[in-house]
């Protein structure tokens, strides 16, 4: 049964007096958590998402994304049954990791290359976690023998999720071509190099702006649990925050900590949906993806324990 609007709004409210009023009584507090988001994206994301951000957005523009996937495309395109645009998305959804992943479908759907029901598919599946952040903050950090165990949970069960997906839910023969919804007069035409770049930095850069308040917002959610139970509860910081709580949580709850990353916290949820709003992507299917990847990413470790229980989690 749905929530009727006025508790939701009366509940909205209550959160954001909550915070207000922890912001101005706990003002080291507050300042250090709003520092811990906003270093994390200046470190972080800034410099290895910006780039990736704006190069994509100038092969998506200028419709150089075909031929960038024409390698991979015998392979990708036959395993998930996709057009040329949507192995692009793959290819960068799984390899330049999240939120990468949301901001190509939705360039590329703005752009009318891809049409909105296989943007919808490639959504479900190709938004994770990147691969370099994976192996170079989250293996460390929870001090892990073995590599190839944990890069089969984390991308291996997305990837076959997708499989599944296309021959389930999305089981048509071929994608609607968006040449075939869109006329020749309103289709956008491919874009100089100067205009494909003077766009796609400004895209980017305003994506990246918005990136930041997530981060930073996110972040200072862990003032309410501060401020009512008088200390961090770790385990709720990377359920607001992923980098920000998992920092605060280091190698505790390993377990946890690889359950929770196909999901990816509350600030990946809303950023995704800052990449699709101006689509009619819905946030709603896109969380209940990745609950179901969370689910399955349990049974994978679950099996992995009782197939090799000595070495579990090595």
């Amino acid at each position: 049964m749905n929530m009727p609007s006025s508790y939701r709004n009366r509940i909205y409210f209550l959160i954001l007096i909550m915070l207000t009023f922890c912001i101005l009584t706990r003002s080291q507090v507050s300042l250090f958590y709003a520092f811990t988001g906003l270093s994390l994206w200046y470190e972080k994301m800034l410099p290895s998402l910006v780039p990736f951000m704006i190069l994509s957005g100038i092969m998506i523009r200028m419709h150089l994304t075909e031929s960038f996937s024409r390698l991979l495309y015998p392979i990708v395109g036959r395993l998930f049954c996709v057009s040329r645009n949507g192995c692009y998305a793959i290819i960068i959804g799984f390899l330049c990791g999240f939120p990468m992943g949301a901001k190509t479908i939705a360039d590329l759907l703005e752009q009318e290359l891809l049409s909105e029901k296989e943007a919808e598919y490639l959504l479900a599946f190709c938004n994770n976690i990147g691969p370099v952040y994976f192996c170079s903050f989250v293996l460390p950090l929870l001090y892990r023998q073995l590599v190839l165990p944990y890069v089969i949970g984390m991308y291996g069960i997305p990837a076959c999720y997708g499989i599944v997906l296309r021959h389930t839910l999305y089981r048509e023969p071929q994608f609607s071509s968006p040449d075939a919804l869109v006329s020749n007069k309103h289709k956008s035409m491919p874009k100089p190099l100067l205009a494909a770049l003077d766009e796609s930095v400004l895209s980017s850069m305003q994506s990246a702006l918005g990136l930041c308040g997530y981060m930073i917002l996110f972040n200072l959610l862990n003032l309410l649990p501060h401020l009512l139970l008088g200390h961090i509860p770790i385990l709720l910081a990377p359920l607001f925050e992923i980098t920000g709580g998992l920092s605060f949580l280091g190698d505790t709850y390993p377990l946890y900590t690889l359950l929770l990353l196909p999901f990816g916290g509350l600030s990946c949820i809303a950023q995704t949906y800052h990449c699709i709003c101006n689509t009619k992507l819905s946030i709603a299917a896109y969380t209940l993806h990745k609950l179901v990847l969370t689910a399955l990413c349990t049974l994978y470790y679950l099996g992995w324990f009782l197939l090799a229980p000595s070495a579990f989690l090595r």
